[in-house]
């Protein structure tokens, strides 16, 4: 009995000891980031090569590619490439968080797990969130994004311009929910908002909120109108 207690005990000092060394106060930039001055680079916490630019980067990107291939093959594009990201990104987050806080992954609630996930985003300049799940029982989530790095470095455009935003949100919650999720940017501060708000749900649903939106419905009806379908 007394081996077994004292060995008891040594486990939990461990995974006790294990959880405090590792140090999550760093959500502030001179905690998250490491210049390296030699060699001009800079990299996350986590050892990814992380880029700096300029909003002239993004201006130059987005027309850049949309006088190459045209205005909807250069949304659908941005759309994939953020689902790419979401793919890649989801994958290292899962290991990363069950390891900083020493519990299995499918022990978080989503709360936290999204939290946990976009934390970092945000810490790199991807804009703040509020995730909305109270209509999840009629299969509509919503997201509302403060300062997108898109919308904030093209301006007012008139339209939205957050494609990237809705496929790594479409990936990211089709994951976690553990099924297939579309995402359609239903209002954007590209378009003299306030935020941006996207509307995650089933493939059918987002392809009528996106007939809705190009008929120039606003972000209130195109909600509406989907409830009533």
């Amino acid at each position: 009995m007394a081996n077994s207690a004292q060995q008891t005990l040594l486990d939990h000092i461990e995974v006790v000891e294990g959880v405090q060394s590792r140090a999550r106060n760093y959500y502030t930039p001179t905690d998250f980031f490491t210049h390296n001055s030699s060699k001009g680079t800079v990299t996350n916490r986590y050892g990814q090569r992380t880029l700096r630019v300029p909003e002239e980067f993004v201006i130059g990107m987005s027309t850049g590619l949309e006088k190459e291939v045209g205005e909807q093959s250069a949304n659908e594009i941005m759309y994939k490439c953020g689902q790419t990201w979401g793919e890649k990104d989801i994958k290292t987050f899962k290991p990363r968080l069950s390891e900083e806080f020493n519990c299995e992954f499918s022990k978080f609630g989503m709360g936290m797990m999204l939290e946990s996930w976009w934390w970092p985003l945000q810490i790199q300049g991807w804009g703040s969130w509020r995730y909305d799940f109270s209509q999840g029982k009629q299969g509509l989530l919503f997201v509302d994004l403060y300062e997108s790095a898109v919308a904030k470095s093209l301006g007012n455009v008139g339209g939205v311009v957050c494609h990237f935003y809705a496929g790594l949100f479409a990936t990211v919650f089709g994951h976690l929910a553990k099924r297939d999720l579309s995402c359609i940017e239903i209002q954007c501060y590209a378009m003299g908002e306030d935020f941006c708000k996207f509307l995650i749900a089933s493939d059918e649903r987002v392809n009528a909120a996106s007939f809705w939106r190009n008929e120039g419905a606003s972000s209130k009806e195109i909600v509406k109108k989907i409830k009533e379908a």
